[in-house]
């Protein structure tokens, strides 16, 4: 038997190469998954470009699909062979940060501060999702049964795209009726906007500047699209709600300008949902955060994860109120993964998610 797989590791800003590493071992509560596929995120190209620091040497990816492999000597309730997901966020169960209910920050807090994205460890803290195997720590908290009838490329989107795109309507607080805008329509911005929907606001208006995923988020739940490089974001917003405002507003990409659009077109006592990566320092305008006299709410929120909130997205799944599958726009074998990071990276023939296989 091979001790040895195929990954894609960061090397410095700027490269990330396919080389070998020896297969990992599972811990006693772990477990070892054979990658049937995988994808690549926004957050894997800012660590690219070095906007997000992560040590050499380190495999990338954090969006796995697979098939349990080798079990730790204390796994209950699995058995090698079963198909399995497992979230971007690999929460313990029993850390401070889990027992307060802030699962996704498990490990965050240290006796010299506090430290974000705690939960977030493949690819960030340990190796990740692309390669042929991947090391799942605490895996009776984060291994999630693939139900029969689901393709690989159905759940691809719920350890991270799609948990983190609907907890943009949930942190938001969005309610029956709600008039909520998401800005940035990438893979995040439009499971945002099928989040809204499903927790029932009624007027969806979905902001981005390319036509294609226009058409995707009209398909996803919008009822208006708004094309920014053509009018002002939050003028139109304005005149689509008769002056105003929205419920709720979502950001998704990480930019200074979407964030304050979205804050500009809230209603007094509307929340604004971030879910963008920022790579620099954000400023509040006074005038947009009414001097701080507006009741506004402004929330974050990292990927939920854990094997029930993977259950409860599978379900939305196979329920068939989200098609998350319609995201996968193109497919590569992880020999090529150095072409689809090119690909993804800058954004060329409609990309909109990749999916990868070992």
């Amino acid at each position: 038997m091979t001790s040895r797989m195929k990954a894609a590791i960061f090397v410095e800003p700027g490269r990330i190469v396919l080389d070998e590493k020896p297969i990992p071992d599972p811990g006693p509560m772990d477990a070892v998954i054979r990658i049937t596929t995988t994808t690549i995120c926004g957050t894997d190209v800012h660590i690219l470009k070095g906007e997000y620091p992560v040590a050499s040497g380190l495999t990338i990816g954090h969006e796995p699909v697979g098939v349990v492999w080798k079990l730790g000597s204390q796994v209950e309730g699995f058995r090698e062979g079963d198909r399995v997901i497992a979230g971007a966020i690999t929460p313990s169960g029993h850390s401070y940060a889990c027992l307060c209910g802030c699962h996704s920050q498990d490990g965050a807090g240290t006796r010299h501060g506090f430290k974000a994205m705690g939960g977030w460890r493949f690819g960030n803290t340990i190796d990740g999702a692309q390669a042929e195997y991947l090391l799942v720590p605490d895996a009776m908290a984060n291994l999630a049964p693939v139900p029969d009838g689901l393709t690989d490329e159905q759940v691809l989107m719920c350890p991270d795209i799609l948990s983190t795109g609907l907890s943009g309507a949930e942190s938001g607080g969005t309610r029956i009726g709600d008039t909520v805008a998401v800005f940035a329509q990438g893979p995040i911005g439009l499971c945002a906007t099928a989040g809204a929907r499903l927790m029932g606001a009624t007027t969806i208006i979905a902001v981005d500047r390319v036509p294609e995923r226009l058409a995707v988020a009209r398909a996803m739940g919008a009822d208006h699209v708004v094309d920014f490089s053509q009018v002002d974001p939050v003028e139109e917003i304005m005149r689509l709600t008769d002056g105003r405002g929205c419920d709720v507003t979502i950001e998704a990409l990480g930019r200074q300008e979407t964030f304050e659009a979205a804050l500009r077109s809230l209603r007094p006592g509307g929340t604004l949902s971030s879910l963008g990566v920022y790579s620099a320092d954000l400023t509040i305008p006074l005038g947009a955060y009414a001097a701080g006299l507006g009741d506004l709410r402004i929330v974050s929120t990292l990927c939920p994860g854990g094997k029930e909130r993977m259950r409860r997205l599978m379900s939305v799944v196979a329920s068939g109120r989200i098609d998350a599958k319609s995201l996968v726009t193109h497919r590569f074998r992880l020999d090529d993964i150095e072409a689809a990071y090119d690909l993804f990276q800058h954004q060329r023939d409609g990309v909109l998610k990749v999916a990868i296989t070992p």
